[in-house]
């Protein structure tokens, strides 16, 4: 009963999906961070992990960005230093599970957030500290922005209050930083609901009431026409 029964099927890839005006333009502002797609949501997303150790922060910042790419972000930073190790990680996960999620490590981050909202987009600061959810996140979503959801590891620092447009809090009570970004995330996409399946995926799960069923996908070339 517990083991994963593998199979095979054939994925034939989508043509002619056109791009609205709106979307393009969004998409040649952002061009600046690398990775940065439209989703179904009327904005972009992205997570900027802060306070990463990666010697200590390794379990909890993996699971940021894979939780990050579960709910629908396209891409986490993760400022600091450079941790090539995360980055080959979470390849492994997008190569195998699909999508287009990126890692980026290194780099400022007063410089990622400040230039995301010099180039238009919207910071949503996650703190037990903010304005509950419920509150702001109507008015988040009319925004229809470019989203920058920052999240903090145990002592954040006082700039990022300031030069955040939201201070948001997932309840008031302390609790994990990927508890808070899987809950915002979830409330952003509304009754969409979670993605089942990525595009360019080698591995898909198919949903049991009991037990596990796992299927190898197998894309067909394309062909000319």
């Amino acid at each position: 009963m517990g083991d994963t029964h593998i199979t095979r099927f054939i994925i034939l890839p989508a043509h002619g999906i056109p791009k609205s005006i709106g979307e393009a333009h969004t998409k040649k502002r952002f061009a600046y961070l690398p990775g940065v797609v439209i989703l179904s949501h009327p904005c972009c997303v992205a997570v900027l992990r802060l306070g990463h150790r990666p010697a200590r922060d390794k379990r909890v910042t993996t699971h940021v960005c894979l939780t990050a790419r579960a709910f629908g972000a396209k891409k986490a930073y993760v400022p600091g230093k450079k941790d090539e190790n995360l980055e080959k990680t979470i390849e492994k996960v997008v190569e195998r599970w699909g999508g287009d999620f990126k890692v980026y490590t290194g780099g400022d981050w007063k410089k990622i957030l400040g230039e995301w909202r010099k180039r238009g987009g919207l910071v949503v600061h996650l703190t037990m500290y903010g304005i509950p959810i419920e509150e702001k996140l109507s008015e988040i979503r009319a925004t229809k922005k470019p989203l920058l959801v920052v999240v903090g590891s145990e002592k954040v620092r006082k700039e990022v209050y300031y030069l955040s447009d939201y201070n948001v809090a997932v309840g008031n009570q302390p609790h994990s930083e990927v508890a808070a970004l899987a809950v915002f995330l979830d409330r952003l996409r509304g009754e969409k609901g979670l993605p089942s399946a990525f595009p360019d995926a080698k591995l898909r799960v198919i949903p049991q009431a009991r037990g596990k069923k796992v299927v190898s996908v197998v894309s067909e070339p394309q062909r000319e026409t």
